[in-house]
């Protein structure tokens, strides 16, 4: 399968690519993209990569699966096309931008702006197959999404990781926490936001507040 990742990202990941986990893995994905539908579309897979380039990496939010019906996944965690109804999860990241910087709620649920000033949205699983949530776990994605935090971890200094919910907390042990800011927060689900771990969390300001401390660009949070 040709992997179509921005070449930034290749010389730190190499190793993982030459590894028979991965080359299985590919192997999984190029049949089940043959014979089921898919998502994200396959020129989309690596998007993260593609729109966050290595050595811009600031911020790092990491969410669980792609969006499994037709037309939500762009690559992108948390993030769907233009033109998509938001689902609930991002409804309520927009509803604490709100309460957080005063951003007004946009119409498009499309995180590119975010990847393009170096927020790397990173899915622990790369696919989805349709209408079948977590159907692509287990199979190697999560070992290689593991090495990209590592990577990170291990070669940059002063990264935001953004971690929200429990499944994303458990990343934690991955990251060098004496040279990088973890920001911990309960799921933008309804079910752990209606329970109040999620609004006013304040993680939006407070990635800018970290950057800013050391001198990078913050982020301009807000999206048409």
């Amino acid at each position: 399968m040709n992997l179509n990742i921005h070449h930034s990202w290749k010389k730190y990941l190499q190793p993982e690519f030459d590894k028979p986990y991965f080359e299985e893995l590919m192997d999984f994905v190029l049949s089940e993209y043959q014979n089921h539908e898919c998502f994200p579309p396959k020129s989309e897979i690596f998007n993260a990569f593609n729109h966050c380039h290595f050595e811009d990496v600031k911020a790092v939010i990491i969410g669980q699966d792609p969006y499994h019906d037709v037309g939500q996944a762009n690559g992108l965690c948390f993030s769907v096309n233009d033109g998509v109804k938001h689902p609930p999860s991002l409804v309520n990241i927009f509803k604490e931008l709100e309460i957080d910087l005063g951003i007004s709620y946009p119409k498009s649920g499309n995180l590119m702006p975010w990847a393009d000033q170096g927020v790397l949205l990173l899915n622990a699983t790369l696919t989805v197959r349709a209408h079948e949530a977590g159907s692509h776990q287990k199979k190697g994605w999560e070992q290689f999404t593991d090495a990209v935090i590592k990577t990170i971890s291990a070669e940059k200094t002063n990264v935001v990781f953004l971690l929200w919910g429990g499944f994303a907390k458990k990343k934690k042990k991955l990251i060098d926490t004496s040279k990088h800011i973890v920001l911990e927060s309960g799921h933008p689900s309804p079910l752990s936001a209606n329970r109040g771990y999620w609004f006013g969390n304040k993680n939006f300001s407070e990635t800018n507040s970290q950057l800013e401390q050391v001198g990078e660009a913050v982020i301009d949070w807000k999206l048409q």
